[in-house]
């Protein structure tokens, strides 16, 4: 305290001289309009300003908390449009509402906290574990395509093998022409995998939509994969030689869906009967 006694002291003729202008511009601003209206609107623009400022650093700061909640939200929003989409399959084609089926699939938000795309066999880690009901063999969306299916969890963590795994196959169709085949990487571009076993009598072109096929317990159909960017036929080939742009940056995943499929078991089960017999 007594350093900043002498520090005013020292210095007091600068202070004097401070108050008397600080004094001067206020009676100025206040007996002139013209100076007045001026300090005034600079006064506001200069707040507006660091009002504005202020908030995009509070909003930069809530980024993760909003995220989380879209994340969730979209989540929600997948539940809902599958119910609807199994709904209406169902009132449609079997003339029954069996809320079972119209309940087939559930998600669940995840956030991504770890991720690998550099190597042949690809995985990432959630913040979601058996805790929140994941169990191993549930897909993995995000919103713009499918990422994968959970390997391994434990009570807090799953980790998902990755689309871009070259052990994946993944049954997919076209959605002009309504035909099969199956996507797989090749582990060299991240941006792209191989669509396999389409036949030579389909006429595939670029830019056709593939999506998921629904010949799996795991996705719902008609989930987005890519689009086809090349296309090749050998001449004595039986099939194309197809390659497809992912929908899914691997490279920019941060939150995803978590897909349950409730008659998965049921499904599962009853094909294992098929095979034994």
């Amino acid at each position: 305290m007594e350093r900043l006694f002498l520090f005013i002291y020292q210095y007091r003729s600068f202070f004097t001289f401070l108050v008397f202008q600080i004094i001067c511009v206020w009676l100025l601003v206040q007996n002139n309009q013209y100076q007045g209206a001026k300090f005034f609107n600079s006064a506001n623009g200069l707040a507006a300003t660091i009002n504005n400022t202020s908030q995009n650093f509070r909003d930069f700061l809530s980024l993760r908390e909003t995220n989380q909640r879209l994340s969730e939200e979209n989540a929600y929003l997948k539940r809902k449009l599958e119910q609807r989409n199994q709904s209406l399959y169902t009132l449609n084609v079997r003339e029954i509402n069996d809320p079972v089926l119209i309940n087939r699939f559930d998600f669940l938000s995840a956030r991504v906290i770890n991720n690998s795309v550099h190597q042949f066999k690809n995985h990432l880690t959630l913040n979601k574990g058996k805790k929140d009901g994941i169990t191993p063999g549930m897909a993995v969306i995000s919103a713009d395509g499918i990422v994968g299916k959970v390997k391994v969890v434990s009570d807090n963590f799953s980790v998902v093998t990755s689309l871009l795994n070259i052990d994946v196959l993944t049954s997919v169709q076209l959605k002009r022409t309504s035909h099969f085949g199956t996507v797989q990487w090749d582990g060299a571009n991240t941006e792209n995998v191989n669509l396999l076993y389409v036949p030579r009598h389909v006429q595939p072109q670029v830019g056709d939509t593939v999506v998921t096929s629904g010949y799996n317990s795991i996705y719902p159909d008609g989930l987005m994969v890519g689009t086809i960017d090349k296309v090749d036929l050998k001449d004595e080939a039986l099939f194309y030689d197809l390659r497809v742009k992912l929908s899914q940056d691997f490279r920019k995943l941060s939150y995803v869906a978590v897909v349950k499929s409730n008659l998965r078991e049921e499904q599962d089960e009853l094909e294992q009967l098929i095979d034994e017999k």
